[in-house]
């Protein structure tokens, strides 16, 4: 019993040294711990006003900006998309001007078609890899228009990758199996049919539902005769 109760006041003469040094240390340095507070309290302060106080009116400014631009895009009147039409900004306008706002990062996808389809695939190519895509549908669309514009240029690699990234990045019945499939056909271009049968009977077996199973017992029989 005696050695518990001396344990006991050992504790408490460890705790109180420690507070001890604790108080001293707070003392000693009270003015430089002040400031670092004071630091952290002003930096807290200055990202939450910067966000409310400027980039929420921006955020809201880019989106107003872009109807026009997207209505055209909607048209597939492309070059205006683009340009603007001197009333209204175009993407390239957006993104120049709303930077760091989600409206001008959604610009970022927008013009990346827009260029696909004109086939400017080197400035889709850069305007869909510094797009950030979170969001489930446009992220994986993003990711099969870069797959699109790589194989234009004839870098069949990077595309099947690209698709790959596409089928993975948001799996579901409809967009994943139409990826798949295009990394399959890219990769029997690049006659790695080890791969395209791989990626045919991912389909076969986890997509059975999809459009794309319908006739993928001929493409898994194409790449076993070619293998």
């Amino acid at each position: 019993m005696a050695k518990k109760q001396d344990k006991t006041e050992g504790g408490i003469v460890a705790v109180e040294e420690a507070l001890s040094k604790t108080e001293r240390f707070i003392e000693k340095n009270q003015q430089l711990l002040t400031i670092i507070i004071g630091v952290i309290v002003v930096v807290v302060l200055v990202f939450f006003g910067f966000k409310r106080f400027y980039m929420a009116p921006r955020e809201k400014e880019a989106n107003e900006q872009m109807f026009m631009a997207e209505r055209y895009f909607e048209i597939d009147s492309l070059n205006l998309a683009l340009n603007g039409d001197g009333m209204y900004p175009g993407f390239l306008e957006i993104i120049d001007d709303y930077g760091m706002t989600k409206g001008a990062n959604l610009s970022k996808y927008y013009a990346g078609v827009c260029y696909l389809k004109l086939g400017n695939f080197e400035e889709a190519i850069d305007h869909l890899k510094s797009f950030k895509g979170k969001d489930q549908v446009l992220g994986p669309m993003a990711k099969g228009a870069l797959g699109d514009a790589y194989l234009e240029l004839d870098q069949a690699a990077k595309a099947a990758g690209a698709y790959l990234e596409a089928a993975d990045l948001n799996e579901n019945e409809f967009s994943s199996p139409l990826f798949l499939m295009k990394a399959g056909w890219t990769y029997e271009i690049l006659k790695d049919y080890k791969k395209a049968l791989e990626i045919y009977e991912r389909i076969k077996f986890k997509f059975p539902a999809s459009n794309e199973a319908r006739e993928i017992d001929k493409y898994i029989a194409r790449a076993k005769g070619m293998m």
